[in-house]
């Protein structure tokens, strides 16, 4: 599906996360985040455990999306790393360069979505030639908060990646 979301660059944006790497960036340099770190403190997550008992309805997900309780500042403008699975919003060729990250699969697709606080945007330069609708990957980058609105949901955080890899536990 194609989308007419404008590529972001967040706070450094793509030449700085460059100018970052060249300088030396550091595994240590990189937050592993999970997506509970997402959610601001006091505030309800869902677990995955239970995720996948959520009510199946094919119509209207969007509608059904929760509130979300906030988004945490914490982590603008630092390089993240993240896992989840690819909601694909819009292509170059065969690979993806713009998709939403997603805490588990079905989300926003077959289950009504997560809160905007549990769903990233992600953008990339270079397209993930991925597996298809739901791949795991990890991704990581420049993240922020950002408000954006699309079909499928609200989204309450931003990514643009510099490395988006198929996921491995």
């Amino acid at each position: 599906m194609k989308t007419d979301i404008p590529r972001r660059q967040l706070c450094l944006g793509i030449a700085g996360l460059s100018m970052l790497t060249a300088t030396g960036l550091r595994a240590e340099d990189v937050a592993d985040l999970e997506w509970r770190d997402l959610v601001p403190q006091g505030q309800p997550y869902i677990p995955p455990a239970i995720q996948g008992l959520l009510p199946h309805d094919e119509t209207a997900m969007a509608s059904q999306q929760p509130t979300s309780s906030g988004v945490k500042t914490d982590w603008n403008g630092q390089i993240v790393r993240l896992s989840g699975f690819i909601i694909p919003l819009d292509f170059k060729g065969t690979g993806v360069t713009a998709f939403m990250l997603v805490p588990y699969v079905g989300a926003c697709i077959h289950v009504p979505p997560p809160p905007a606080n549990q769903l990233v945007l992600v953008t990339t330069e270079k397209p993930f030639e991925g597996s298809g609708l739901f791949a795991a990957v990890t991704v990581t980058g420049m993240f922020g908060t950002a408000s954006t609105s699309t079909q499928l949901a609200e989204i309450g955080y931003a990514l643009s990646a510099d490395s988006v890899v198929p996921y491995r536990s």
